[in-house]
């Protein structure tokens, strides 16, 4: 714009003018600028406080923010006076859950953020049944700050300085070991059980202890460790044992990479091949090695990317060392539903799964990634490791309390190893490796790929119940009932041939609101004359277990500085998905779910 020059000679009246008008602009400026709306405006809080039943506040409860489609959004740890915040949060209906040792979780749903509103909740933790309440609303969005926030300023000893003398030894060490670790939390369990496990559970031994610790170091990161040492059946004069340690840390890119390092070393039933006795004192026991690193960061906008590398060594007979890269690709669209995309390739991607959800760093996810041992068998008395290949694609939706999923994959599984009962064959040792838990043996079935496609819907009745089903096709081994029974493994497996089945998942899970009893049921049907290879999802939450299946948890209400707990899992109690071998009799059954009872004792810190 040209501004034209004024002329020399300007009236009293004129300039006046021009003052008049550049005042008015003043004060325009400054009225637009006073109602104009702060940028948070729009925003919504959820403040909250944690205490036990006696109203004591808990510090470093880890608190969970999930959306109307159950996606995690935040967490927080609570402060020293049991308090946490979110902030900056998009108007919206949000779900909350509380997780700390020693308590029940405490979940809340359909909290309703409001623009410019507060939503003040009080979660009371009990070892029974935990509760979450809004509080009274506090002072309006106008104040700065709350009186109950600020007497917390007032009492904290990082914001009030205190003069006062202490010895310098005691306050040193105390400050130390505050820093170095905080939230620290523990398990240990007991566990007994009938013996006749599967490869497919990882070492679950006759008699075992387990136990797990979790702890921040200097506030930076967050580090685990788990171990288990156990008798079994077989060989009740040598433990069989497992240790493993992680470290994980978020970054401040997002990202958040973790290293793994796990140990186990297991005695096998007495077995002659070659010259060699197993399981005695002067043969070699199966032992393993291996070491991931597994990262997450966001690529784009609402995509993320979670990926690692699995090394392994085995020793058993003779040595082998192998690779096992995964990937894993999500795409979350918000009310259109999750995609996800995954490609795995060699041993089963464990730790990937060990972090997903709500229950990412969880000592029972810990504990479960422990009990996974290799899938070893022997081929020509030449010990060999199971490999899987697998790409598969999910589809998540959440509509309210219902979540539908659909899915399909493809696998090449090669030695793979199953569970076979043969007291007649003629099957040489060579072919037969020592179950790690009963007096069957593990039999190399050569290699087979399959496809396979399933649909499942969940739905959630209040916070106590839980139903969910599954359906899908799969590739399988069956019964053909030509092979025989030769003097070796390949006349025995003759008798399998591939075929596409159907299977079908029922499952309920319940809350006891009165005793906090933990129940889960579930019922796996598929063609009896088929052997059903487990596959274990990576892009969606679909159970495709074999038989009847119970799992009981049930809390002690035991007034004692820590949490105690039953537990109790039959899987397969009709013994369904045995499929006979050959034609000689007595037969030859091979199974990849074998029936199981165990129960333990639980005590958590």
């Amino acid at each position: 714009m040209h501004l034209r020059k004024p002329p020399l000679r300007t009236t009293r009246t004129t300039t006046t003018k021009w003052i008049s008008a550049g005042f008015m602009g003043v004060l325009l400026s400054l009225a637009g600028t006073a109602s104009a709306a702060p940028p948070d405006s729009f925003s919504g809080e959820i403040l909250g406080t944690v205490h036990n039943a006696t109203g004591v506040a808990q510090m470093g409860a880890t608190v969970y923010l999930y959306n109307r489609y159950d996606q995690l959004v935040r967490h927080a740890l609570t402060n020293e006076q049991g308090r946490f915040g979110f902030d900056s949060l998009v108007p919206d209906i949000y779900s909350l859950r509380v997780l700390l040792a020693s308590f029940a979780p405490a979940e809340r749903r359909n909290i309703s953020v409001l623009p410019n509103s507060e939503n003040r909740l009080e979660i009371s933790l009990a070892t029974v049944l935990s509760t979450v309440t809004f509080a009274p609303p506090g002072q309006a969005r106008g104040t700065l700050m709350t009186d109950d926030w600020k007497w917390v300023l007032r009492t904290s000893q990082a914001t009030r300085p205190v003069l006062r003398f202490l010895p310098d030894a005691v306050s040193s060490t105390t400050r130390t070991v505050a820093s170095s670790f905080s939230n620290t939390t523990a398990i240990v369990k007991l566990s007994a059980g009938d013996g006749q496990s599967s490869i497919l559970q990882g070492a679950a031994e006759d008699l075992g202890t387990a136990f797990a610790l979790a702890t921040s170091l200097a506030g930076s990161g967050r580090m685990q460790l788990s171990g288990n040492v156990g008798y079994s059946g077989n060989n009740f004069a040598t433990p069989g044992a497992g240790f493993r340690t992680s470290y994980s840390k978020v970054s401040v890119d997002g990202s958040s990479p973790e290293v793994v390092v796990t140990l186990h070393q297991l005695y096998m039933a007495p077995r002659i091949a070659s010259g060699i006795t197993a399981g005695t004192d002067g043969a070699p026991p199966l032992r393993t090695m291996s070491t991931a690193f597994l990262d997450s960061i966001e690529v784009a906008d609402g995509v993320r990317l979670d990926y690692g590398f699995d090394y392994e060594s085995v020793s058993y007979l003779e040595h082998l060392n192998y690779g096992s890269p995964f990937a894993r690709v999500t795409y979350g669209s918000g009310p259109r539903g999750r995609v996800r995309m995954a490609y795995s390739s060699g041993a089963p991607p464990a730790e990937l799964l060990t972090r997903d959800g709500e229950k990412a760093g969880a000592l029972d996810q810990d504990l479960a990634a422990l009990a996974l041992v290799p899938r070893v068998s022997l081929s020509d008395d030449h010990a060999v490791v199971e490999r899987t290949q697998n790409f598969e694609v999910g589809y998540e939706r959440v509509e309210n309390t219902r979540t539908w999923t659909v899915g399909a994959y493809h696998e090449s599984v090669s030695n793979a190893a199953f569970m076979l009962s043969s007291p007649g064959t003629g099957v040489p040792a060579g072919d037969l490796m020592p179950d790690l838990n009963s007096t069957s043996s593990i039999l190399n079935v050569g290699s087979f790929q399959r496809t396979g496609i399933d649909a499942g819907l969940k739905q959630t009745l209040g916070d106590h119940l839980e139903l969910a089903a599954a359906v899908g096709r799969t590739g399988a081994l069956a019964a053909s009932g030509s092979g025989d029974q030769t003097s070796d493994s390949g006349g025995l497996l003759s008798g399998l041939a591939e075929k596409q089945v159907v299977w079908a998942t029922l499952r309920a899970s319940i809350i006891v609101p009165v005793t906090g009893t933990r129940f889960t049921a579930d019922y796996g049907w598929t063609d009896p004359r088929a052997l059903l290879p487990g596959h274990l999802f990576v892009t969606q939450s679909v159970n495709q277990d074999v038989g009847a299946n119970v799992y009981i948890r049930q809390p002690l209400p035991w007034n004692l500085p820590w949490r105690m707990e039953l537990t109790a899992e039959l899987r397969n109690l009709l013994a369904q998905g045995y499929v006979p071998l050959g034609t000689a009799m007595p037969r030859s059954v091979l199974t990849a779910s074998p029936r199981a009872l165990r129960g333990g004792l639980n005590f958590i810190f």
